[in-house]
């Protein structure tokens, strides 16, 4: 039996992770940085990825990285989805970084893995795995064309992108125009590239990479929503437990204890799909069914626990001072991203021969 249960080292990364968040991405200053300008915390990145090597946990040792395991991603982005970090782990030492590791490109891996740059693979965030993806146009040894909805795209150094020649192309971001969408989720936004006659080098066949990177992604993904999910009852359990109606606890109200039981049940639900998912991805063991059914119940759930903990906040969290709706925002976008809980229902149900009749 596959042990899904947190080892030490990954507790203690945990810890290393939650300190760190603590003290460096409170609430208050996610607000602020997501009604700004540069909605990307630069410096929080600059201390996951280079002061404690998180860039490179996916990355061989004799490559440049850390050498350890989804299941170890997995925690970091757990403690990522609780405090809604605007860093982009999930694309860059995730995705990008799946993607280079299909091409078997060492250089930019190293690269990667230093958390010195931040790569973003160029396809639109809601594009789920073995989906068709867009691609630009080769010609003269040159890209040409634009491609829309790229996470993460304003904080790249560098860019992975499909051609229509089948092969994945590596492009400095001082090539291409980076030009903001509105984004539902300010802490992680999406854009659109622009390639004018951008140099790119060619590391491998787009896709088979864009095929692993998107499963990677997807799986991974159903951890930050279990971290985001958790934090959402965890902080309503406390708050109901503080505000008082009629000289008692809300909390202690019998319609509301039956909520948090229902929402408590779905969440321990999500954990235990995330956790499969992770631990699939590590041992490549069945791994498209393990994301498939991680992420067809993760969005609902995600949505379902931050909008419970609006309304159970009451008034305070209806006001653009609580977090809450950032936790929301972020749970929505989420349900989009590396493909919807319908769409990958159905690629599961492919997987295991249960087509709707």
């Amino acid at each position: 039996m596959t042990d899904l249960l947190y080892s030490e080292e990954e507790e203690a990364l945990r810890a290393a992770v939650r300190d760190l968040l603590t003290d460096h991405c409170d609430a208050a200053g996610v607000l602020a940085r997501a009604g700004s300008e540069a909605p990307h915390d630069l410096a929080l990145w600059k201390s996951l990825a280079e002061d404690m090597g998180l860039a490179g946990l996916l990355v061989p040792e004799e490559q440049g990285g850390q050498g350890a395991t989804h299941r170890e991603a997995a925690v970091v982005l757990e403690e990522l989805g609780r405090a809604v970090a605007p860093v982009p782990y999930l694309t860059s030492a995730v995705v990008a970084t799946e993607a280079l590791l299909a091409c078997g490109e060492e250089q930019l891996l190293a690269q990667l893995a230093s958390g010195r740059s931040v790569g973003v693979l160029a396809v639109a965030l809601h594009l789920a795995p073995g989906a068709a993806f867009p691609a630009v146009r080769v010609q003269d040894g040159v890209l040409h064309g634009e491609l829309t909805g790229v996470a993460d795209a304003a904080a790249a150094d560098l860019l992975l992108v499909p051609a229509e020649d089948g092969g994945l192309y590596a492009v400095d971001s001082d090539a291409v125009t980076v030009t903001g969408q509105v984004s539902l989720d300010l802490t992680r936004p999406v854009a659109t590239v622009r390639f004018d006659g951008a140099t790119g080098r060619r590391v491998g066949d787009a896709g088979p990479a864009v095929r692993r990177a998107l499963r990677t992604g997807a799986g991974l993904l159903a951890s930050e929503q279990f971290g985001l999910a958790d934090w959402s009852l965890t902080e309503t359990v406390r708050y109901l437990k503080d505000r008082k109606q009629f000289n008692r606890p809300v909390g202690g109200f019998q319609a509301l204890k039956h909520r948090l039981a229902q929402l408590w049940l779905e969440v321990v639900n999500l954990r235990a799909g995330a956790r499969n998912a992770a631990d699939a991805l590590a041992r490549d063991d069945d791994a498209d069914v393990a994301a498939a059914v991680a992420q067809a119940h993760a969005a609902p759930v995600a949505v379902h626990a931050a909008e419970e903990a609006l309304q159970l906040h009451g008034g305070i969290g209806m006001t653009w001072e609580h977090p809450v709706h950032l936790y929301l925002k972020r749970a929505k976008a989420d349900s989009l991203a590396y493909g919807t809980a319908g769409a990958h229902r159905e690629t599961l149900a492919g997987l295991v021969d249960l087509q709707a009749p």
